[in-house]
């Protein structure tokens, strides 16, 4: 699966995009959040933030969007503008 980080979520994790494979049990967006944050520190900050966006394959996701290891998963803040 690549993961891919956007803005300051890229800037506070340290990276824009990696590379995983999904250990068992992780089959949802949900499930894939609780993963990452597990990692702890930054992670587990950034993660947990709910107002955090994400898309599977360029679609936006819901907790319960499934995921695999074909999967592109990009994760982004909330946008703001005017």
């Amino acid at each position: 699966m690549k993961l891919l980080y956007f803005a300051r979520l890229r800037e506070r994790l340290g990276l824009g995009e990696e590379s995983v494979e999904l250990p068992p049990g992780v089959a949802s967006v949900a499930q894939l959040r609780a993963w990452l944050a597990s990692r702890g520190g930054e992670w587990a900050d950034a993660l947990q933030d709910r107002s955090v966006r994400i898309a599977v394959n360029q679609d936006m996701a819901t907790a319960d969007t499934p995921v695999t290891d074909a999967d592109e998963v990009a994760f982004f803040p909330p946008v703001t503008g005017g």
